[in-house]
C-alpha cells in the first residue's frame, strides 16, 4: 500500500503494514517507511 512520508515528503511503498482500528473506530493501515524508517500511517480501509 502507497502513503505518503512526511520525512521524505513523497510517497512510497510502505513497509510491513498493518490494519489498525482507530480510537473513533474508523479503520486505518499503519507502517514504515522502507528508506528512512518513519512510522507511516493511511486513513481508510486498506
Amino acid at each position: 500500500m502507497e502513503a505518503y512520508c512526511l520525512k521524505c515528503r513523497e510517497r512510497r511503498e510502505m513497509k510491513d503494514p498493518k490494519a489498525i482500528t482507530m480510537k473513533n473506530g474508523k479503520p486505518a493501515t499503519e507502517g514504515t517507511c522502507p528508506k528512512c524508517g518513519t512510522k507511516m500511517f493511511k486513513i481508510g480501509k486498506a
